[in-house]
């Protein structure tokens, strides 16, 4: 109803603009006896100027005279029995009057969708990504030529990679799960594109999260447990199936661990609120932001000496180590407190603070794996591996056997121990889990030449 008054306004004040300067009456404009009059007039005061000044004799000029005020009668006879015209300025706008409305009547019927909502720009995110990348001309433009170079070599996993973004960004969701397809493959599953290929899996059903993409998005938390498109679309998932207060907690800790200028807080929190009415319970104020320096602080520190910077970032870790201290539940603040140490090189400490973390997440391999690196003396994987680091590397194996980390060590310390078919069993399975043609693949392959024969 609202639409149709805007239109009703719109279309009247277009016809006013229009018409209303064809109903005013006409000024009368002169007519061409007028014009005449006018003329012969003039040619009478020539005449006049040329006899007085004896540049034509008075016969000549008396004849001439006679001549022109008879043309002049004539052309006042004409002025009195011309015809009056009928105006059409009013007929003409009545016509368009009428004829302007009915026409952008019947365009509208033809061609608008009255029915359709109005969507938001802010939620056209697809829209406004093809804008900034040129449209979908230059989308499709990437897409076909993507197409041609993987009909040449269907093996490159990047360009597979490259063509389901593409796709995706046309809202070609099935095309672009295909292509995602391919690139996880060949790319043993990696964790950052079965992330987005359960994405795109989930966007193809109308935003729910199926059992396949549920499947994709469990695969890239084993690859990578702190996968951040994977946990909300798992949260996502949990709420659509009713568990609204186990999805309130996940992406609680996901917004736990993004910093207080992060877009996705922002969405987390009118998630939160959606899924806690829907379930008839309580909205919970959105988690704090996980703790890090300002924009002025990374100012100021820039402008600091070596030691004036490093001073600063030791008191940061110091304060993050209190604050933890009087809340040990924080699982990714002892994991940043484990990260900022190994940063000082203080690796004692940082090994005990992903001891802590790994309580926490006793399922986590990435922390076990970090925990065993903070072991290593000096950090150099040639040196022989302490046996605790080994029995924190065999523990995250146990818990995926896909591990790349933990198969590299194992193998290190299989081979520093000279038993080099267990660590030639170790690496041919890690050769199996790495990208084709890496450098990691390359290196491996190495190993394993190194020490075959010994």
């Amino acid at each position: 109803m609202l639409l149709a008054a805007a239109l009703a306004v719109t279309c009247l004040a277009v016809v006013a603009t229009v018409v209303l300067p064809l109903m005013k009456p006409r000024l009368p404009g002169p007519e061409r006896a007028a014009f005449d009059r006018a003329v012969y007039r003039d040619q009478l005061r020539a005449l006049e100027r040329d006899a007085s000044r004896g540049l034509i004799d008075a016969g000549d000029a008396a004849g001439a005279r006679l001549e022109i005020e008879r043309r002049l009668l004539a052309a006042d006879a004409a002025e009195d029995e011309a015809p009056a015209q009928a105006d059409g300025s009013a007929v003409l706008a009545v016509s368009l009057a009428l004829a302007v409305p009915a026409a952008a009547v019947l365009i509208y019927l033809a061609l608008g969708a009255p029915g359709v909502p109005d969507q938001p720009y802010a939620e056209r995110a697809q829209e406004r990504a093809l804008a900034a990348a040129g449209g979908d001309a230059a989308a499709e433009k990437t897409a076909a030529a993507l197409e041609q170079r993987l009909k040449a070599n269907p093996d490159n996993a990047e360009d597979w990679l490259l063509l389901a973004r593409s796709e995706a960004a046309l809202g070609l969701w099935q095309k672009s799960t295909e292509a995602y397809r391919q690139a996880l493959r060949l790319t043993q599953d990696r964790p950052d594109i079965a992330a987005d290929y359960g994405e795109t899996l989930a966007m193809a059903a109308d935003g729910i999260v199926t059992p396949e993409a549920r499947a994709a998005f469990g695969a890239a938390l084993a690859g990578d447990p702190g996968n951040v498109v994977a946990r909300f679309y798992l949260a996502l998932g949990a709420a659509q199936e009713g568990h609204g207060a186990a999805a309130i907690a996940a992406w609680q800790a996901l917004a736990a661990e993004q910093p207080a200028d992060s877009p996705l807080r922002a969405e987390l929190k009118r998630r939160i609120e959606d899924v806690a009415r829907e379930a008839g319970l309580a909205a919970p104020a959105l988690a704090a932001p996980a703790p890090g320096p300002s924009e002025a602080q990374q100012e100021a520190a820039a402008r600091m000496t070596p030691e004036a910077r490093q001073q600063m970032i030791r008191g940061m870790v110091e304060g993050l180590a209190v604050r933890l201290e009087a809340d040990p539940s924080d699982a990714e603040g002892w994991l940043r407190l484990g990260r900022a140490y190994d940063v000082l090189g203080e690796r004692d400490k940082s090994a005990a603070a992903y001891e802590h973390a790994a309580k926490l997440r006793p399922e986590d391999t990435r922390i076990l794996v970090a925990e065993a690196e903070a072991l290593l003396p000096e950090g150099k994987p040639e040196t022989a591996l302490p046996e605790q680091a080994v029995s924190l590397l065999k523990r995250a194996e146990t818990l995926d056997p896909k591990q790349p980390a933990a198969l590299w060590y194992l193998g290190l310390a299989a081979a520093q121990q000279r038993h080099f078919a267990e660590a030639s069993g170790y690496w041919q399975r890690l050769l199996a889990v790495l990208p084709p043609e890496s450098e990691q693949r390359q290196a491996v392959a190495e190993a394993i030449q190194a020490i075959q024969g010994k």
